[in-house]
């Protein structure tokens, strides 16, 4: 895990990952692009490192958590120096398993998902990597975003790899892993996300859940080059913290989006998340639903996003027919 700022999902997502993991290795801290969301001495400003820590202390009885800062490798000012490969490459160079699972500090998995994940790797042990559909949250627990750019398999996250001696973590984007033998491990025996979408099976993915962390993503977004979202910040203002395009509620605000109500389950630690939300035993704000809600009650907003449905399915297709003519 890679995390700057992950509070309040740290602790719920240690807890959910610990029966399944036989090391969790978590890298903290800031690259300097994303030195505005972070203190100045390169850490989470919302006290994710000190919530590591607390749970090592008081959690971590096997003694499976791993923290790794930029500190443990070579530089005093506590700022990584790259853009997250280097943040990856730190924890692949500590990993000891069998496999990688890369995670996120907001996605999240169903328990009966990972397990049976883990019992397919068990059963088939030439797979060497698995990939996984997204449903990303938006704003609420009880709403999910979706739009073209989703749809164009953005959604397919990968996730999964093989690991043993002589393999090399060497790309984040896209996360990718070659054998000892220098072959990406995706090109070989891999479990695609359209596979583990039959299955049922997906990444419950909150990352755009609340206003807090809309706000830090959109600053880090806005002065990385490699994202391009030089509007990010005025996005967020215009059309998450208020629904001013309700047509543009995806972050890769070019491509049109909408919003639907989640009538799924969510995994257990997120209900245990919701339910200290609703007790106060959190206090970072969610955002009010009110909007959303009118919205999403709204038939005119139901036929337009039909139509950009319909329209985004077509566009697709034809686009597929051409490449299938021309073989590009």
């Amino acid at each position: 895990m890679i995390v700057l700022n992950g509070e309040p999902f740290v602790r719920y997502n240690l807890r959910a990952l610990y029966p399944f993991a036989h090391q969790i290795i978590v890298v903290e801290g800031a690259c300097p692009a994303a030195a505005g969301v972070a203190t100045p001495d390169g850490h989470s400003r919302d006290g994710t490192l000190a919530v590591l820590r607390d749970f090592q202390s008081r959690e971590d009885l096997e003694r499976k958590l791993l923290i790794v800062t930029a500190e443990d490798e070579g530089h005093p000012d506590g700022f990584w120096p790259g853009e997250k490969l280097q943040q990856s490459q730190a924890y692949a160079r500590r990993a000891t398993g069998d496999y990688l699972w890369q995670v996120d500090s907001d996605e999240f998995y169903q328990p009966r998902d990972m397990a049976a994940v883990l019992r397919r790797l068990g059963e088939d042990q030439a797979i060497t990597a698995v990939s996984f559909p997204a449903i990303y949250f938006w704003g609420g627990f009880d709403y999910t975003v979706d739009g073209w750019y989703v749809r164009s398999h953005v959604h397919i996250y990968h996730r999964l790899f093989q690991w043993g001696p002589g393999y090399r973590y060497v790309n984040h984007r896209p996360p990718t892993v070659w054998d000892e033998k220098g072959q990406d491990l995706r090109t070989l025996r891999p479990l695609t996300g359209e596979e583990m979408e039959a299955a049922g099976v997906f990444l419950y993915h909150y990352c755009l859940l609340l206003p807090k962390q809309v706000a830090e993503k959109c600053e880090y977004y806005g002065r990385a080059q490699w994202a391009n979202r030089g509007r990010a910040v005025q996005w967020a203002e215009d059309n998450f913290m208020r629904l001013g395009n309700p047509y543009r509620v995806h972050n890769v605000y070019e491509f049109p989006s909408w919003l639907d109500r989640f009538k799924g389950t969510h995994p257990p630690v997120i209900q245990d998340m919701r339910r200290d939300f609703a007790a106060g035993r959190i206090h970072t704000p969610l955002r009010r639903t009110e909007d959303i809600e009118r919205l999403l009650q709204s038939p005119v907003y139901a036929v337009r996003k039909h139509y950009l449905k319909l329209r985004g399915w077509w566009d697709r297709r034809n686009k597929a027919r051409l490449k299938g003519r021309t073989g590009s």
